[in-house]
């Protein structure tokens, strides 16, 4: 079941997913415009899945939770976020009761060190450890780290439907065409995002297949990017994590 993107803040979005006269929250982040959804559609707020502790995915978790003292909130096994069920990789959160199915866990550490994802129905929820056509900052982990993360989304189907938490597309693209200036389904889909962002609507979901195709954080074994990670360092002997590493250092030091 499509989600619903719920804007926050300047560039987040806040997932919404209802079923039943229910809602399941992903990452609020913001009390305020999750509560309007929730009352305007006459849901009650049942379950709260949180993927990691930064401030803008948890900071409406405890006025949501005076509001609708029933809700369970899931997360990561970390102290830092204020949840009632601890899960972590290969656990599942059912909402069959609800008619959602049931998500699997993925832990995927690099953006934090206790970041986790969620599974489920042809959709994933992943918070800041992808984006479109990037990927998040890496604040507590390894270059190391975020290339197992993103080795093993990159093996799920490549029809599922990426949830993530920002609204960087475009700048993202920008930076994507610096590594891949030959990339023909980049130039493609820049042209689409700007469209689409010209007309108020959001590029998230993407797809993994289409993640595949432009997101050089995802594709660190492509023959440019690697190319371009090899002359930046001025070696050949590069190690897919290290071919990950280098254009994450590129972005975060030339281009944001």
């Amino acid at each position: 079941m499509p989600a619903e993107a719920i804007p926050a803040f300047q560039d987040n979005y806040l997932w919404l997913l209802s079923s039943r006269g229910k809602g399941v929250l992903v990452d609020p982040g913001d009390a305020g415009p999750v509560m309007e959804a929730l009352e305007s559609r006459q849901l009650e707020l049942s379950t709260i899945l949180i993927t990691h502790h930064h401030a803008d995915h948890i900071g409406g978790v405890a006025e949501l939770r005076s509001a609708w003292p029933n809700v369970q909130v899931f997360g990561p096994e970390d102290p830092r976020i204020p949840a009632d069920f601890r899960v972590s990789e290969g656990m599942t959160v059912s909402l069959e009761a609800l008619g959602l199915g049931t998500f699997e866990v993925l832990e995927v550490p690099g953006h934090t060190r206790s970041h986790i994802a969620y599974y489920g129905g042809g959709d994933l929820y992943c918070g800041d450890t992808v984006f479109v056509c990037g990927c998040g900052r890496l604040f507590e982990g390894t270059p190391e780290q975020m290339h197992s993360s993103l080795s093993k989304i990159r093996r799920l189907p490549e029809e599922t439907r990426v949830y993530c938490a920002h609204e960087y597309t475009l700048d993202n693209v920008e930076f994507a065409l610096w590594v891949e200036p030959d990339n023909e389904d980049l130039k493609s889909y820049q042209a689409e995002a700007m469209t689409m962002r010209e007309a108020g609507t959001p590029t998230v979901p993407s797809t993994l297949g289409l993640e595949k195709k432009c997101n050089p954080f995802l594709r660190f074994d492509a023959p440019a990017v690697v190319m371009a990670a090899q002359r930046r360092l001025d070696r050949t002997d590069l190690a897919e994590y290290e071919v990950f590493g280098e254009i994450r250092r590129w972005k975060d030091t030339e281009f944001d």
